[in-house]
């Protein structure tokens, strides 16, 4: 009898570590990755071109217009399908002159050129402590210029410096600030521009992702110089860097815009309550866009010609121009306190995107159009679809236009730029 009740301790006691000892693996996370290792010099020259040339044309379609309603667009130009002159004051993040050409750019471009030249100083190694250097050399570089004689004596030339030291100073401040100390650097990044979610990485960080090897390193990178952003806009700042690259490896427009739902080493998916943010806003985009795109058209809406006006210039049907207004209701529906919030700007790119379904020029128009910061969203829509089209597959009319008018006029050499990136 004690024999049998000691078996059964024994096996009341394996069964229980055997239990204990089991488990179900929980998944590993795959590299969401590409099969092109690396490009040819040619191919890849073509497509930082693209990607250069591509953003520059948003900016100039957007430059006439940026931070206006659509409807005011459509008042003054009607349906915006190219180059338009920059008709507009100067200003510091603006034209750097009254009334330029068609073609001329922004400081969304001028982003771009400065990104160049980081990438040429520091031999594409980026780090948070040589792009803060860089920043504050640049800006003491321009600081210094205002004890020489000749902008001493003449207020005009005293008025020029000033305002590219205004564009800089705003990211000097944090860029000071980080080198200091840790306080410093917190106090001046939630004092940038107000202390407001800003887009401040989307301007340079689909940079990143031209000279990076995988859309992880493409998104570590971006997000270690995403000094200037706050809370989710730092993600977003990393995620426009992930798309970038996909951009220049495939042709295929859903393996770029599925590339934010796959790479995730910060772990933002997992928030509490909340989960990620610009996933959430990328998948509502994609549904509302789809949804919209299989509405049936009865004849009272198509007979609506006050609330779906066609604009003059709209090259589509009426049941485009009523899919595109439905869209930019919805866009208008959730605008944010500022035009440039982060949040914002994803929202109009990753929409603008999928009702483009790749298509460079309808992509541009849509965000054109559209209005708030449509200058800066089409920059970083430009840049993606230059990347993934290359720039021989851009619209010629527009992109010979660019290079021209940045060279004469901006003093940006675009293609110069995209040499010096290949090298």
């Amino acid at each position: 009898m004690k024999y049998v009740f000691f078996l059964i301790i024994i096996c009341l006691v394996g069964c229980k570590n055997d239990a204990e000892k089991f488990d179900i693996p929980s998944p590993t996370s795959s590299n969401y990755t590409n099969n092109v290792a690396q490009l040819p010099d040619s191919v890849y020259y073509d497509k930082v071109l693209g990607a250069l040339v591509g953003s520059a044309i948003g900016d100039a379609m957007g430059a006439s217009t940026e931070m206006w309603h659509r409807k005011d667009i459509q008042l003054t130009y009607g349906y915006i399908t190219g180059l338009t002159p920059a008709v507009r004051e100067q200003s510091p993040e603006g034209t750097w002159d009254h009334n330029l050409l068609a073609g001329a750019t922004t400081d969304d471009t001028r982003w771009k050129s400065l990104m160049v030249h980081y990438f040429k100083a520091t031999k594409n190694k980026t780090n948070p402590d040589n792009f803060t250097e860089f920043i504050i050399d640049y800006y003491n570089t321009l600081t210094t210029t205002l004890g020489n004689k000749e902008i001493q004596t003449s207020t005009d030339a005293l008025d020029t410096q000033i305002e590219k030291i205004d564009w800089i100073k705003e990211w000097a401040r944090v860029a000071l600030a980080y080198k200091k100390d840790k306080d410093s650097y917190i106090k001046a990044q939630n004092r940038f521009y107000g202390g407001e979610m800003s887009c401040a990485g989307q301007l340079y960080s689909p940079m990143i992702g031209l000279i990076s090897k995988s859309p992880l390193e493409a998104y570590d990178k971006a997000y270690d110089l995403s000094l200037f952003d706050i809370g989710y806009a730092k993600d977003i700042t990393a995620l426009v860097s992930t798309m970038t690259y996909m951009a220049t490896r495939t042709q295929d427009l859903d393996s770029i815009m599925n590339t934010p739902k796959f790479i995730d080493p910060i772990g933002y998916a997992d928030s509490r309550l909340v989960g990620r943010i610009p996933t959430a806003i990328l998948n509502s985009a994609q549904i509302n866009v789809r949804r919209i795109n299989e509405i049936t058209f009865d004849s009272l809406l198509l007979q609506d010609t006050l609330t779906y006006k066609v604009p003059k210039g709209f090259l589509g049907t009426k049941k485009d121009w009523i899919r595109q207004e439905m869209l930019f209701r919805l866009l208008e529906k959730d605008e944010r306190g500022i035009a440039f919030h982060s949040a914002e700007i994803w929202q109009i790119l990753v929409t603008a995107l999928e009702y483009g379904r790749g298509d460079f020029e309808k992509t541009m128009q849509f965000i054109v159009n559209y209005g708030r910061d449509n200058d800066t969203v089409a920059a970083i829509a430009g840049m993606i679809l230059g990347a993934k089209l290359g720039y021989k597959a851009l619209p010629p009319q527009l992109s010979e236009t660019i290079i021209n008018v940045n060279r004469e006029n901006m003093g940006i050499d675009i293609e110069v730029l995209a040499r010096e990136m290949s090298q």
